[in-house]
């Protein structure tokens, strides 16, 4: 397993990190029964339900990207200490951005996400050079 293909693993299991944060404190706020419900009515979250919510679905959008480039970077190998290093980058910046999405660090949070993106983008970059 290359080292990329390590952090992507981590990187899922903090989807599931979060969606678990997400689902409990959302299931707090408005109950068991509108939890359970088909949800015909959209529920607006607020507080920290509604900024995990975000932050989670933030982390879907990334993780698509991410995984595109530990794709290409596995299958083309083009795997290398950069590429590694930028795994490991994209994944501490997502580690790093729950919390500061959820205590609404402005705008840390944004400059937190750009260096996770930018670490992706590298990746991309890096497996066509």
């Amino acid at each position: 397993m290359t080292t990329e293909i390590y952090v992507l693993t981590l990187a899922a299991l903090l989807q599931v990190v979060q969606f678990t944060l997400y689902s409990i404190t959302a299931q707090m706020q408005v109950g068991t029964k509108a939890a359970m419900s088909p949800r015909d009515k959209k529920v607006e979250l607020q507080g920290t339900a509604g900024r995990l919510q975000r932050a989670m679905n933030n982390h879907f959008e990334g993780l698509i990207m991410f995984t595109i480039a530990v794709v290409v970077v596995t299958l083309s190998d083009q795997s290398s200490p950069f590429t590694e290093a930028c795994a490991h980058i994209y994944l501490i910046a997502r580690l790093l951005y729950v919390p500061a999405y959820v205590q609404g660090l402005v705008p840390w949070r944004s400059y937190i996400w750009v260096v996770g993106f930018g670490a992706t983008v590298a990746m991309l970059i890096a497996a066509l050079i």
